[in-house]
């Protein structure tokens, strides 16, 4: 495993991380050079801004300051062109959650197709597709 495709996936990791804490600054943080698509979105949420607003208007954080998730990101695939300073990965996703009534259990689950590019020395995303 290269250490490219490892910090690439820490990205992932840390992505998923932002979001269960809803640090949607953190999330946004991470698409600062960015954009995010899902489905139904006429145009990609793309920076720092747009990217947070995407998040908050999204999600409903409880009582604790989380959206109560667990967040997965499942057999990331990457694949990186070092000569080019880019990256691509697919992944799946399951997110978990649990209220006051009801257990931890599956609520919604799709992929990722992400693009990367290295820049200063460091990997950042350029491009999330939800699926």
């Amino acid at each position: 495993m290269s250490d490219d495709a490892e910090a690439i996936r820490n990205l992932l990791y840390r992505y998923a991380e932002c979001i269960d804490a809803a640090d949607f600054d953190g999330v946004a943080a991470l698409f600062a050079d960015g954009a995010v698509s899902a489905p139904g979105m006429k145009e990609p949420a793309r920076g720092v801004a747009a990217v947070a607003r995407l998040y908050r208007s999204s999600s409903r954080v409880h009582e604790d300051g989380t959206l109560r998730t667990h967040h997965l990101v499942l057999n990331p695939i990457v694949e990186v062109d070092p000569a080019a300073g880019t990256a691509t990965s697919r992944s799946r996703y399951v997110v978990l959650q649990a209220t006051p009534r009801l257990p931890l259990q599956p609520i919604i689950a799709g992929r990722y197709r992400d693009r990367f590019e290295r820049a200063g020395g460091a990997w950042r995303f350029t491009l999330r597709e939800i699926e």
